[in-house]
């Protein structure tokens, strides 16, 4: 669209400075540009300027000052148009937010036994084939809690801390990758139970920042748990696998499926070596789980 307004301002000098043949210059006429005849030659020489790709048959010469001024007004308002068109495109390229969609979270947590350890786990996935640099993971548990000398604090924040078997720092996503966070005197769940978790008020908000690879823009993605999306006694069934060529195949239908496993009531059992279980007494859907070794009174009182 810009050649073209350009253009009819070089028509215009052209006809201004009487260059056209049909205005019939003499012998010893000095031409804006040489070789502009028609709107059709304008229209060229206003690409030639605006793209700066050098003039060829057309050619400005230094006699006709409003052609000076049309190619000096051209040269800085093509400047400022490719400029932004540059900052347009990187803006849209760079945006991470479209990025950020491309990573998954699983619709429930889970709390099961770990290596000896009671853990909070959750899962997430990078459904691009394109790493993410320098990821990393962490929660945040907001709630609201009353201190000892009697203040409420409203959406007061714990941090919660999660990692992978290879540690918590710089995410390695080539494949999904299951977060654990360590159930131990220091977590904010350790005084919860399976039969009080559900009673609780609170939000567990889970936060991933990370680089794209591809731009080396920074973006951040969120999710959040309330109680009723946390499972107790079940863990997620096995997503990677190797088929007989010896590749690794990643079965994405299992990505939030979970299935029972007999898990300690508390976190407190399993600090004091104790060998209470329960175990769940209904499929993956449901949330209702049942003990089948009588809890210990101790415990209760621990809460």
């Amino acid at each position: 669209m810009s050649w073209f307004i350009f253009g009819l301002f070089w028509y215009w000098a052209a006809v201004a400075n009487g260059d056209l043949p049909w205005q019939k210059p003499p012998a010893n006429h000095s031409f804006c540009v040489l070789n502009v005849f028609d709107m059709t030659g304008a229209f060229l020489q206003s690409i030639e300027t605006q793209m700066s790709i050098g003039y060829g048959y057309r050619l400005l010469t230094p006699y006709c000052p409003s052609a000076i001024t049309v190619f000096t007004v051209q040269c800085v308002f093509g400047t400022m148009i490719i400029c932004f068109w540059c900052a347009v495109v990187m803006t849209k390229v760079a945006r991470p937010k479209k990025r950020a969609k491309t990573i998954t979270f699983s619709e429930m947590a889970v709390i099961c036994c770990k290596h000896g350890n009671l853990c909070l786990q959750i899962r997430v996935a990078n459904l691009r084939k394109s790493l993410m640099i320098g990821s990393q993971i962490y929660g945040k548990l907001l709630r609201t809690t009353v201190t000892p000398e009697g203040e409420t604090i409203i959406m007061d924040q714990v941090s919660i801390d999660f990692m992978v078997d290879a540690g918590k720092d710089n995410l390695f996503f080539v494949c999904p990758l299951t977060l654990c966070h360590v159930i131990d005197e220091s977590s904010p769940f350790f005084h919860m139970t399976v039969d009080t978790l559900h009673h609780q008020e609170f939000e567990l908000v889970v936060f991933l920042d990370g680089t794209a690879e591809t731009t080396s823009s920074s973006y951040q993605v969120r999710t959040s748990y309330i109680p009723r999306e946390i499972m107790w006694g079940f863990q997620f069934l096995p997503i990677i696998s190797r088929n007989k060529e010896g590749k690794y195949r990643v079965d994405f239908s299992n990505f939030s499926r979970v299935v029972p496993v007999d898990t300690a009531p508390c976190a407190y059992y399993i600090h004091q070596e104790e060998s209470h279980f329960h175990h769940a007494t209904t499929g993956a859907n449901d949330e209702g789980v049942q003990e089948i070794e009588k809890v210990d009174q101790s415990c209760a009182s621990n809460m």
